[in-house]
């Protein structure tokens, strides 16, 4: 499965698919925020890390993708997983490199400069993340060919 960018997907994204990712994104921000003052910012922390968009995105696309291939005469199940796997997979990566970007911030915020630190964590988020995905892309198995 070949993952790229698709700038024309936002003239065709629904404003109700908006409303829901901003709903759940909204909901898990609160519930973070109530376990924040329960638990204290530590605690409360760990759960905003959670991403807050993504049930809704790996909801939304394969929503999306099944109406893709069934408009084709498809079920498009599998085809749907597929692409919510693959938002997972990426949404993975990308939280190992907030681990990073937080690592960097809660080690350096004491004695760096806030115009300094947040570039840089931005970078180590960005680097780590994109290593990650290369790292992935070039030791993943590739499907052996059928062909003779």
């Amino acid at each position: 499965m070949l993952i790229k960018t698709d700038w024309s997907i936002l003239r065709r994204t629904k404003w109700n698919d908006y409303a829901v990712r901003f709903l759940l994104g909204g909901t898990i921000t609160a519930v973070a925020g109530l376990i924040a003052k329960e638990f204290g910012p530590v605690i409360g922390g760990l759960f905003l890390a959670f991403p807050a968009v993504f049930p809704a995105t790996a909801t939304l696309s394969e929503k999306r993708e099944k109406e893709r291939k069934s408009s084709k005469g498809l079920s498009g199940e599998k085809r749907g997983r597929q692409v919510a796997a693959a938002e997972a997979a990426g949404t993975a990566m990308g939280c190992i490199g907030l681990i990073a970007f937080a690592f960097i911030f809660w080690r350096e915020l004491p004695s760096w400069r806030l115009s300094l630190l947040f570039p840089t964590a931005v970078i180590v988020w960005a680097v780590m993340a994109a290593t990650i995905w290369f790292a992935r892309k070039r030791l993943r198995p590739r499907p052996k060919s059928t062909s003779s």
